[in-house]
């Protein structure tokens, strides 16, 4: 198994849903979707393999989507790098 590591840029996004989901959501609901993103940077590490690749965005780059946001990350030897967070605002979807 390996360990999951978020970079600065992945655990400011972090912060910023979290500040954004208890503005718009209330406490509970900020606390209980940023355990959830969590959890699925565990389930990262336990199957990295799992998600898809995204090499048109950058090579060697994988992305799982959790609910309104997107997780891209790379696969180290032992380490699933967290790169960004990015809800569709940031994608330019929205």
């Amino acid at each position: 198994m390996h360990r999951y590591q978020l970079t600065v840029a992945a655990e400011q996004d972090l912060l910023q849903i979290s500040l954004y989901g208890l503005r718009q959501f209330g406490a509970h609901q900020a606390r209980s979707y940023h355990t959830r993103l969590v959890n699925r940077f565990v389930e990262l590490a336990k199957a990295p393999e799992l998600y898809q690749p995204v090499e048109h965005i950058r090579k060697g780059y994988r992305r799982s989507v959790y609910g309104a946001h997107s997780i891209y990350y790379r696969v180290h030897e032992d380490t699933v790098e967290i790169i960004r967070i990015l809800g569709a605002k940031e994608l330019g979807w929205s």
